[in-house]
């Protein structure tokens, strides 16, 4: 397998990898119960294996019919499979179309409905959700079953490995397409937590660009060990020769995990690197307080957390639990633009982390090699062009820009949104991040939030995580989010709040005690003193499936109605 990449497909990078270590695991994959001593059995798959059938793969789907920039759409759990079919699909030029299943039926239906699929690859349900529904979905007739294929026609995926097999020692028949980094490569979905998913168009350009910086900032080398709480991170995983290790848990319920799960898998295979959202982290964090359990990833040195702001207090704790030179990093970036900018925990605990709960915002660190960004004037409409921004002074408020070679250019699905997101500037396109913040004085970016959760009226304007940051220093409250009540423009402030698990108000009366020492602790500070009105819920905060961590405040305005 030579090892220099053959053009600008992303998929390249695995030949590479394969031919420096053939043998090297890739994946490791639970295939039975926790044994007494609490490993457990995994199902392997080198790297040879890995490119092997991702080839045959992407072969048997050329020879079948399927032709670069066709698009399909992946309704396959995470996994091994999972991953060796993303390859595939890259190496056959198609377009991949990756849609978190978490964000509703309603939502994936109508987000698959526009992203016209010329098929799907798919497991059993989804093609017969998709056969129910087939009058949404008149271009899909190219469909791979994943498991035993029923009446709805196409082909299996063992029958399309077949097909790719065949005269493979012809050396020169049904060569894999050439493709180049500005072709596309995926589409990927936000998780609509501000308005409806939006399909993200990536080239492989993009996926280069995201691969390189990752594996540079945070130094990761061939030969780890990833225990890959975040699905998508095993894709780049495999790229970089990093061995993935997919745990015991469901991925679209990570604050659920099982602690202990994790542990074991972290032992068994002695990972020194993990991703997995803010939400994760603190449910480990909490289970081993609550265990008396001490130093349970002792050989874990890297650990990285995105999706949503990790508390100092949490990382604090986290420290305790891992290798004592250990690094903690929460990259910041967003579908459309990722990633963008990181801190390390230490910078966090040190000195961002206690700003942050005077009401300062959350500090989301330094810039990536070659992101350019900038503060500019918050506007609710759409901007053309780079003319029409107005840059804000170090330390203002205002709306973050980016642009750079990981930022995507357009959005290909709800394309009218390319007006409110996307600044055209020259041959460059910045993308609107809908997140408000400032820079201060080292270009380091503070988070105050999204720009369509400020709350505003004729007097002033709140911003979410300054005025949350207040209220979650109190003990007993796990979270809370700002809201306003009311028309944009005339609305008034209101906290809602999600306690503790272990302090949820039994009843009235602790309700009203908390509130109290609530609007107390508001009254002290200059950013919530206006605050008036506190909800304690009854049930937890309406959180994306994602991560588990970004809260969906429009649901929660809807319910001040």
């Amino acid at each position: 397998m030579s090892s220099e990449v053959r053009d600008g497909n992303v998929a390249s990078r695995l030949g590479i990898v394969t031919a420096l270590a053939p043998g090297a695991i890739a994946i490791a994959e639970p295939n039975g119960p926790p044994l007494r001593d609490g490993n457990r059995s995994y199902a392997l798959t080198t790297f040879k294996n890995l490119d092997e059938r991702s080839e045959a793969i992407a072969k048997g789907l050329i020879r079948w019919g399927i032709h670069p920039g066709m698009r399909l759409a992946m309704l396959v759990p995470f996994g091994g499979q999972f991953i060796e079919l993303v390859f595939g699909l890259l190496k056959a030029g198609v377009v991949v179309v990756l849609i978190d299943p978490g964000i509703g039926r309603k939502h994936l239906t109508q987000c698959l409905s526009d992203a016209r699929p010329d098929g799907f690859v798919g497991i059993p349900k989804a093609h017969a959700i998709r056969v129910m529904l087939r009058h949404r979905f008149r271009s899909a007739m190219w469909n791979v079953t994943v498991g035993r294929r029923l009446f709805w026609g196409g082909k299996t995926l063992q029958q399309i490995i077949d097909i790719g097999r065949q005269g493979a020692d012809a050396p020169n028949r049904n060569e894999l397409p050439t493709i180049n980094r500005p072709d596309p490569a995926a589409i990927i979905f936000t998780t609509g937590s501000t308005g409806p998913p939006k399909g993200v168009l990536y080239s492989h350009a993009t996926f280069h660009a995201q691969i390189d910086r990752i594996r540079e900032r945070y130094d990761i080398h061939r030969g780890s060990r990833d225990l890959a709480c975040f699905p998508l991170f095993g894709l780049f995983d495999a790229v970089m020769g990093v061995t993935t290790i997919i745990p015991d848990m469901d991925p679209t319920r990570p604050a659920d995990v099982n602690p202990q799960r994790l542990i074991e898998a972290a032992e068994q295979w002695e990972v020194d690197q993990a991703f997995g959202s803010p939400a994760l982290w603190n449910t480990v964090v909490r289970w081993c307080e609550q265990n008396s359990v001490k130093k349970p990833f002792p050989t874990l040195r890297r650990v990285l957390s995105a999706g949503a702001p990790v508390p100092a207090s949490t990382m604090l704790k986290l420290r305790e639990l891992i290798a004592e030179d250990a690094e903690i990093f929460t990259p910041y970036g967003a579908t459309e633009a990722l990633p963008i900018a990181s801190i390390e925990s230490r910078e966090v605990i040190s000195e961002t982390g206690p700003a942050s709960m005077k009401g300062k915002g959350v500090c989301v660190g330094t810039r990536f090699d070659d992101v350019q960004w900038k503060v500019i004037e918050i506007d609710d409409g759409p901007i053309e062009t780079i003319e029409h921004t107005r840059e804000l002074a170090t330390g203002k408020i205002g709306e973050l820009m980016v642009t750079g070679p990981m930022v995507t250019r357009k959005y290909v699905v709800r394309s009218d949104q390319n007006a409110m997101h996307k600044v055209s500037d020259g041959d460059r396109v910045w993308h609107r991040m809908g997140d408000v913040g400032y820079l201060d004085t080292q270009d380091r970016f503070w988070f105050c939030g999204r720009k369509a959760h400020r709350v505003t009226n004729d007097y002033r304007t709140w911003f979410s995580v300054p005025c949350e940051a207040i209220f979650n220093a109190h003990p007993r409250v796990y979270r809370s989010a700002l809201v306003g009540r009311g028309e944009k423009g005339k609305q008034t402030p209101v906290i809602m709040i999600e306690p503790v698990k272990e302090h949820w108000p039994k009843s009235a009366q602790q309700t009203e005690l908390l509130v109290a020492e609530l609007l107390e602790l508001a009254s002290r500070n200059p950013l919530t003193q206006k605050i008036r009105e506190i909800v304690i819920r009854k049930q937890p905060l309406p959180v994306d499936i994602r991560h588990n961590s970004k809260i969906f405040r429009e649901k929660l305005a809807a319910e001040l109605e």
